[in-house]
């Protein structure tokens, strides 16, 4: 009897942590040896993730955390999380960086630090470059690290003389800051770093360099329903995140599920600042990787690691379901938030991402605002993506996503781009006012109610074979090229150049783009301003070619104001109500244009979340618009 008591008593404690959800605190003044609570906390954050159990909070406090945080364990359920959040009103860094001091003077400007490998651990980023399938390097080693002058990183050189000659750059915008410039060698002992800081001595200021490779990212697959909440991340040297690649961002999911990442400031990653990644074991780089060179061909490549991924349990049940929101996202020169096959269920909401592929010293086809692969049944809305390369990128297997009530402007290569995909999909309520608004490689997508004021691209693609799948499912249903066409325009207004739209006959800025698609197409409802131009299949449409409704878009601290002055016929001008059962069914798999629960869709809401009805069903992003000028509070 005694022995009985004897283990009860030993389960009871250790199921204490399933039973009681705790909180651990984690302090800069704190101290491993304390046992985590608010009066004596730990001083890692590492050291509360060894004692988190599912239903427990880790509370960090005030303070610069320069660790790899690697979840060991994760929640349970929805309810059962494990949280990790900035304790409420505190500034909690986390930082892939170190300070580096002891710098040696040059000449004028220009420093010397000396470091000993040991200094790096086990990763030294000054000895890694960064490499990857659809990596383009430009003709020059990049290494992952970064170097840092009081928070702005400086532009690394291949060679040492760029450093004590620097060269503006006037290609890009931080044509001043391009002067700020570093070169690094190594060999087995040491790592010396030569770097321009031009007028600042960096033994007076904050210098940091990047020393590790993520900020929070667990090491292995399976560890779901993490919560991320309030911390400021930055620093890290993150590797390219191919689409055939393990991804690791600033904070990576390795392949799990139901992870909430929100009110998070995330800054200044060498590659990526979250990515919602497939894992290593279905292949990593594997087009580069083929060394047999069987047949170069990247599309071949990524068919075959998606197979791979369906047979390492890729569905519903296990993968993606992530809620990222309320994120502000810069400084990343690759995206601000990637997946490959990650992102499925997933939710994108409130973000605000900015300043992604700023100092273009490398290139490649994995660069965006928000870049995904197989974003089946995501919905991206509310996001404000600004001063990007590509604002948005959806890149295969877009089905069942809706894209809706996105602010997009500045991104010099366009707002959204939809590459080969069967749909499918919808655009709705979305304001894009790039110069280069839509390009579609894709057939089988709505697009709603939008503000387009760039120009509009669509092209087949008939030599590349993409997978399309079961309604609301990962199981796939085949593989076909891309025709083009099966799209639906309902509601839009299309806003041209001017005299400038007729110059450049390469620029459409309405739907003519779609006068001879393969698949037939539906369109009716849209509004032509400025020189913007329908397709021959248009119905009930207003064509005022003459007419400039002058959209102005203004910044003003934290908010956006949209300014626009709609004409008379505007106010006069309606359309249906915009239904499932209007949008009808995408042609390649035969799916219904619906919510991603199965039930019909109704676009009944605008940009604001105001009622739209049978009454009041114009076109554009906004109902109830008043008469003349109107200005509108748009973020």
């Amino acid at each position: 009897m005694r022995r009985v008591m004897f283990y009860i008593l030993i389960l009871a404690v250790f199921n204490t942590s399933t039973i009681f959800a705790r909180e651990f605190h984690v302090s800069v003044k704190g101290s491993d040896t304390n046992d985590g609570s608010s009066l004596t906390p730990f001083k890692t954050i590492g050291k509360a993730v060894q004692q988190a159990f599912p239903g427990d909070t880790i509370t960090v406090h005030s303070g610069t955390y320069r660790e790899w945080v690697n979840p060991l364990r994760g929640g349970e359920s929805e309810s059962k999380r494990i949280i990790y959040r900035a304790a409420p009103g505190e500034k909690a860094e986390i930082k892939g960086s170190e300070i580096l001091t002891g710098w040696k003077k040059e000449k004028d400007g220009v420093w010397k630090a000396v470091i000993p490998n040991s200094f790096f651990g086990d990763y030294n980023p000054y000895q890694d470059s960064i490499f990857g399938d659809w990596f383009y390097r430009m003709g020059r080693i990049h290494h992952t690290g970064e170097v840092f002058l009081n928070g702005k990183s400086l532009y690394e050189k291949e060679t040492l003389a760029k450093v004590f000659n620097p060269v503006p750059e006037t290609r890009i915008k931080d044509t001043l800051g391009s002067v700020y410039t570093w070169y690094c060698e190594s060999d087995q002992n040491t790592t010396t770093i030569w770097a321009n800081f031009q007028k600042f001595n960096p033994n007076k200021e904050l210098v940091e360099i990047s020393t590790r490779r993520t900020c929070i990212y667990p090491d292995k697959p399976g560890i779901n329903y993490i919560t991320i909440s309030g911390f400021h991340i930055s620093q890290a040297a993150t590797q390219w995140a191919a689409p055939t690649a393990e991804q690791i961002g600033m904070i990576a999911t390795n392949w799990n599920k139901g992870w909430i990442i929100e009110n998070n400031v995330i800054s200044d990653s060498k590659c990526s600042g979250i990515t919602l990644g497939k894992e290593r074991g279905t292949g990593h780089n594997v087009w580069s990787a083929d060394k047999g060179n069987v047949y170069n061909d990247g599309n071949i490549h990524y068919i075959e690691v998606t197979f791979r991924v369906l047979r390492n349990g890729w569905d519903k049940d296990h993968i993606g379901s992530h809620i990222v929101r309320n994120n502000t996202i810069y400084n990343c020169e690759q995206t601000g938030i990637c997946g490959s096959m990650g992102a499925v269920f997933s939710t994108i909401e409130n973000n605000h991402i900015y300043n992604i592929w700023t100092k273009r010293q490398f290139t490649g086809a994995e660069i965006g605002g928000i870049k995904f692969h197989a974003a089946i049944d995501a919905v991206v809305r509310n996001n404000r993506i600004h001063n990007c390369g590509r604002g948005l990128w959806f890149d295969w297997m877009t089905q069942g996503t809706r894209i809706s009530c996105n602010l997009l402007y500045n991104n010099d290569l366009e707002d959204l781009f939809l590459e080969v995909n069967h749909g499918p999909f919808i655009v709705d309520n979305n304001i894009l006012l790039s110069p280069f608004a839509i390009r579609t490689q894709s057939e089988g997508g709505a697009y709603v109610h939008n503000l387009i004021a760039g120009a509009v691209f669509m092209w087949p693609e008939p030599d590349r074979f993409t997978p399309y799948f079961l309604p609301h499912s990962t199981n796939m249903a085949g593989l076909t090229t891309i025709f083009s066409g099966d799209d639906r325009f309902y509601n839009n207004i299309f806003v041209g150049a001017g005299d400038k739209s007729a110059l450049n006959t390469e620029m459409k800025y309405g739907t003519e783009v779609y006068n001879n698609p393969k698949l037939p197409v539906w369109m009716s409802g849209n509004i032509f301003y400025n020189g913007a131009k329908p397709c021959d299949k248009e119905k009930n449409i207003i064509e005022s070619s003459t007419f400039n409704p002058e959209v102005k878009l203004t910044e003003e601290g934290d908010n956006v104001f949209l300014n626009l002055t709609p004409d008379q016929e505007y106010y006069n001008h309606k359309d249906q109500l915009i239904t499932s059962e209007l949008l009808g069914f995408a042609k390649i798999p035969k799916a219904r244009f619906e919510n991603a629960d199965g039930t019909s869709l109704m676009i009944d809401k605008d940009y604001f979340g105001h009622v739209r009805s049978s009454d009041n069903a114009v076109a554009g992003p906004f109902v109830d618009l008043g008469k003349g000028e109107v200005m509108l509070k748009v973020w």
